[in-house]
């Protein structure tokens, strides 16, 4: 059996001096400016096929228009061959021009929805 050896104390730990401000680096704060995210308008384009009653379901159901409202978009669709139907963030203008582009798939309409940067 090993004889048991006193433990000698463990060196001493050198502690960093305070700094004392000298060769400090002195990093001013400059202010970001972030810009509002940019809006886009989802707008509709008339053609000689898809029905007014299409286009107005499409409205109350995907930009939540009024009955009285969806009808004076979709008739100003139809007499200037475009209408807005609202303005939104990039992604959300982008998800409702896939969803009305896919209810008129479904419907057999050609009916076609963009958006523009408004």
């Amino acid at each position: 059996m090993p004889e048991d050896k006193p433990v000698s104390p463990a060196p001493p730990v050198a502690r960093p001096r305070p700094d004392d401000g000298q060769g400090a680096v002195v990093v001013e704060r400059q202010t970001q400016k972030t810009e509002p995210p940019r809006i886009y308008q989802v707008v509709l384009l008339n053609d000689d096929y898809t029905p007014m009653e299409f286009v107005v379901m499409v409205l109350q159901e995907y930009f939540k228009r009024d009955l009285e409202t969806a009808t004076q978009i979709m008739l100003k669709i139809h007499h200037d061959g475009r209408g807005v139907c609202g303005v939104y963030s990039k992604d959300v203008a982008a998800t409702k021009v896939e969803l009305v582009l896919a209810a008129a798939r479904r419907g057999g309409h050609p009916l076609q929805c963009i958006m523009e940067a408004a």
